[in-house]
């Protein structure tokens, strides 16, 4: 059962003025979290001016997009705009639930005056050669002399075939020498050709500079993100989530040319979005999104969580491997996903503040899920401690939750988890 719009009046009376909403989701890979989330966000867009969702995927998928939604591209439908979504895993946007949404933001912006029209970002940064082959794109349309330049310095990366985890592993191995002087020169280029790029008129001209500045400043935190991933999760993981903050901040920057105060809706998973500093992989030293939002932002960020106790949800088994449709466990006793369970409600929303009850406000088991789903080490591999009332403003419960269903189902998919596979303890 989805909500409807009536359900969220309080939440969107407590957002008022916030300029930054975060919209979470306790699984990558379940259908109800992308629905409330759009619809939350059309209410946001419709009532409180809101221009920009930007979601947890590579910058140059989602600027094609982006492209689609505000009418400059030659796709012909939102499941060809959404084609930029090849690697793994591709399910994540190519599902039916991002395709609604897509196709409802082209249709509210030819509906709409240029100013309001929304646009849509994407803020990871695993596209390092895609986001090169980007910069160097936009570089051989406006200064050949620097997209040969730009060819020169990414050329780096040809010492080892694959992505960025290869590179990585190779730096980590002293089999070649790192590429972070090109990367950074590379963007110092950029930039220091800006005035001279930007002095032909026109808002396209700008928008198209600052996408490949994203892409080369992409570039240059994927290299060092990529070479951090042999070094320890924690420091890759806070490089990761701080190039997603930052590229929140240039969002708003860049949108408040046009109509200030900009005003942005994020959709990442909760481990991003839920402030780290109220969990035990805070304690430890992560940081996200979430808190460095927070403390840029201070009472203009407004942060949501989602969680679900038990039900299905497409993930993969293994990094790279296929989609699946997965049994999601019945959430472990003393969670907050089992306290919320016992309430006999299939879904509200938890609003929290100084009348927040103390039995909400003690740390407890909370459940993660990403694109990889391990239920035989559940306990190990998905849930954490945490005081949800100090990660989120508010929380969406939703009981029993359903699959994403990807864009291209695979007989893996189809067949789904049969249940004589649950492990008989957790």
């Amino acid at each position: 059962m989805h909500g409807t719009e009536a359900d969220y009046d309080d939440l969107l009376a407590r957002v008022g003025e916030s300029r930054i909403v975060l919209l979470g989701e306790a699984s990558h890979g379940s259908h109800e979290f992308y629905a409330e989330r759009d619809c939350i966000t059309r209410r946001l867009i419709q009532e409180k001016g809101f221009t920009a969702i930007a979601v947890e995927a590579d910058w140059p998928d989602a600027y094609r997009v982006n492209r689609y939604v505000l009418g400059a591209s030659q796709d012909t439908d939102a499941n060809a705009a959404l084609g930029g979504f090849q690697r793994f895993p591709a399910w994540m946007w190519r599902n039916e639930d991002a395709r609604r949404v897509v196709a409802w933001l082209r249709a509210y912006n030819q509906s709409v005056s240029h100013r309001k029209r929304v646009h849509f970002y994407g803020l990871d940064l695993y596209s390092l050669r895609a986001s090169m082959e980007a910069v160097i794109s936009y570089l051989d349309s406006v200064d050949a002399d620097a997209a040969d330049e730009a060819r020169r310095r990414y050329s780096c990366f040809d010492q080892v075939r694959g992505e960025g985890p290869e590179y990585g592993h190779a730096v980590s191995l002293d089999l070649i020498l790192p590429c972070e002087r090109e990367v950074v020169a590379e963007l110092e280029s950029l930039r220091r050709r800006a005035a001279a790029i930007l002095s032909r008129d026109g808002e396209r001209a700008e928008d198209e500079f600052f996408y490949a500045e994203q892409n080369a400043r992409l570039v240059h935190n994927a290299e060092r993100y990529y070479r951090a991933m042999y070094h320890g999760r924690i420091s890759s993981w806070n490089l990761r989530d701080q190039h997603m903050a930052a590229t929140l901040a240039a969002l708003v920057q860049n949108l408040d040319r046009r109509a200030s105060p900009a005003k942005v809706v994020v959709w990442e998973h909760n481990s991003h979005v839920g402030d780290a500093r109220a969990t035990e992989l805070g304690w430890s030293g992560e940081l996200n999104v979430g808190q460095l939002v927070r403390k840029a932002w201070s009472n203009h960020a407004f942060i949501v969580g989602f969680t679900t106790y038990d039900g299905e949800v497409t993930a993969a088994s293994e990094w790279g491997g296929p989609a699946e449709r997965k049994v999601v466990r019945p959430a472990l006793e003393g969670s907050y996903e089992h306290l919320f369970h016992q309430t006999g409600v299939s879904r509200f929303v938890i609003p929290f503040g100084s009348g927040t009850p103390p039995l909400l406000r003690s740390s407890r088991l909370e459940r993660a899920i990403g694109v990889i789903y391990r239920p035989r080490t559940e306990r190990q591999s998905h849930w954490f401690k945490a005081r949800m009332p100090d990660q989120f403003d508010a929380v969406v419960h939703i009981d029993h939750t359903e699959a994403v269903v990807p864009l291209e189902r695979t007989s893996v998919w189809d067949m789904g988890e049969p249940p004589e596979t649950y492990p008989s303890g957790l």
